[in-house]
This record gives structure tokens, C-alpha cells and sequence, in this order.
């Protein structure tokens, strides 16, 4: 991510007509149903592509990659699996990377960002432990391709993104997809979503060598906030901090390696 946070800028694909925000901005309007999220999934499902045009030429690289890397490894949760499977995870990378979409590992997607492998989504989101009626904070939104997956599993994601491009391009795409139930905002993450707070579950998908206060503080009791903790000019370790009795018990996950927060977090790095 970059480190001009500029103006805020919140982009909500709503109940009904989805809409770009800001503060210097004009009112941009666009439709935005949720059956269109559901068309999406069952045809996603089903074999066929979201645009309506026939049999999806990912469908198969999809399900293999739900079996091979997803179920051959841990991620055992039902519903985490079928949203990474419904989730068309090559519209979220550049055109000419779409072939590599589905590959175990991470991919480019601009501005010195990447789209974390599939197994990292899943696992980060297995973590979460979602039931369905959760309101969820993301930091770092990059190509918007968590959020979509997360959108299958929790009732509101609230996502912020800290490069205006990503941010933008991220907002279209979500809303040209059919997700309502994710709002995106451009902004630092850092210091959370205030006015949308308190969230029942926190994810930061960039490195953070400490918990950052402001997404603790934000964070439900009893919530989780799952992020990559560490050294983020080194390798970090996948961890989850629980809020109990308003303090934080964390336990690690995995290695990892992720691309830094920047903004504030680059001003509070010890």
C-alpha cells in the first residue's frame, strides 16, 4: 500500500442503489441488486460464468484448487470452502495473470501490492470463525477479492484500502459483481472505521509488527482480529487475538509474509 491516505472516500454497494462518496467527490450512482450475488454463486456453482455467457472456463481450475490446496491442507470449514469456491477469484487479477489465477501463490495486482495464495485467504478466513451474522472490519482491501469471499460467510464487511486506485477499481468491481453487503472505503486503516464500530471481527490482510490500538478498541468483546504480527520487513506469524475481558489473549498460526501497513503504522513502527 502506498502512503497517501488523501482524502477519505467510501465507496457502499447498499440495499438498493450503490454509491461513491467523498468528500470532495461527486455523487456517483449505480444499481446494485443482491440477487445478482446470488446469480453470481449459483452459477459460479454450477459451472457457468457470471456474465451470464455460457460455461465458466475457470469452473474446473476452481474446484481444484477448493480440493487440492484447501481440503488437502486444513481448512475444514464448510462454508469457508464453498465461498472460495463460488468467489471467481480471476476477476480479481490483472487480465493477463487470469491463467495463474487459481495457482498456489500470491500474484501482482498494482501499486506494489499483491492478492495473497488461496490458501491465505482461507485459512485467515477459517480463523474468523464466521456463523453468518457477524459485522466484519478489513484492513488492506487490495483487489477486493477477501472481502468478496468474506461477504459469503458474514452479514456487513466494512473493508478500507490506503491506495486511491485500489480503493476505486476494488469499489467497481465489488459493485459490478453483485456484492451489496461489502461497503469499501478509501483511507489509512490504522485507526479502524470509528463510526461503523464496534465490528464482531477484525482482519488486516498487511504486515503490523504490534496490535494496532485503535482495531483492538474497536473489536467486540469476545471478537477476534486476525493479522499477520511481526517484523514486516521480515517474515510475521499469523496470529489471532481474542478480546476477552477487554484484553487481548493472541495464539500464532503460521509463518507468513506479507507486504507492510503503511501510512500511520510506518509512523508507530518500533
Amino acid at each position: 500500500m502506498s502512503d497517501d491516505a488523501g482524502r477519505a472516500v467510501a465507496f457502499s454497494p447498499g440495499l438498493g442503489e450503490n454509491q461513491i462518496k467523498g468528500e470532495d467527490a461527486d455523487l456517483k450512482n449505480c444499481r446494485g441488486l443482491r440477487w445478482l450475488a446470488a446469480a453470481a454463486l449459483v452459477g459460479a456453482s454450477l459451472g457457468f460464468s457470471a456474465d451470464g455467457q455460457g460455461a465458466d472456463p475457470y469452473a474446473a481450475a476452481r474446484r481444484r484448487m477448493v480440493v487440492d490446496q484447501l481440503e488437502g491442507r486444513d481448512i475444514t470449514d464448510r462454508r469457508v470452502l464453498e465461498a472460495m469456491g463460488a468467489v471467481p477469484r480471476e476477476r480479481f487479477v490483472d487480465p493477463d495473470l487470469r491463467s495463474l489465477a487459481y495457482e498456489d501463490q500470491p500474484l501482482p495486482i498494482g501499486e506494489g501490492q499483491t492478492i495473497s495464495q488461496p490458501y491465505i485467504v482461507a485459512l485467515m478466513t477459517q480463523c474468523l470463525e464466521l456463523k453468518g451474522t457477524e459485522k466484519v472490519l478489513e484492513v488492506g482491501t487490495g483487489s477486493g477479492y477477501q472481502a468478496a469471499v468474506l461477504s459469503g460467510l458474514a452479514r456487513r464487511i466494512f473493508t478500507i484500502e490506503i491506495d486511491a486506485r485500489l480503493a476505486t477499481l476494488a469499489a467497481r468491481l465489488l459493485s459490478e459483481l453483485g456484492y451489496a453487503s461489502v461497503t469499501v472505503r478509501y483511507g489509512d486503516g490504522f485507526n479502524g472505521w470509528p463510526d461503523e464500530a464496534p465490528f464482531d471481527d477484525v482482519i488486516v490482510t498487511c504486515a503490523v509488527d504490534r496490535v494496532p490500538g485503535p482495531l483492538f478498541d474497536q473489536l467486540k468483546e469476545g471478537g477476534r482480529l486476525v493479522l499477520p504480527l511481526g517484523d514486516s520487513r521480515r517474515s510475521q506469524v499469523l496470529t489471532v487475538v481474542r478480546k476477552i475481558k477487554d484484553r487481548p489473549v493472541s495464539r500464532g498460526i503460521l509463518d507468513v509474509r506479507f507486504v507492510p501497513m503503511t501510512g500511520e503504522a510506518l509512523k508507530n513502527r518500533g
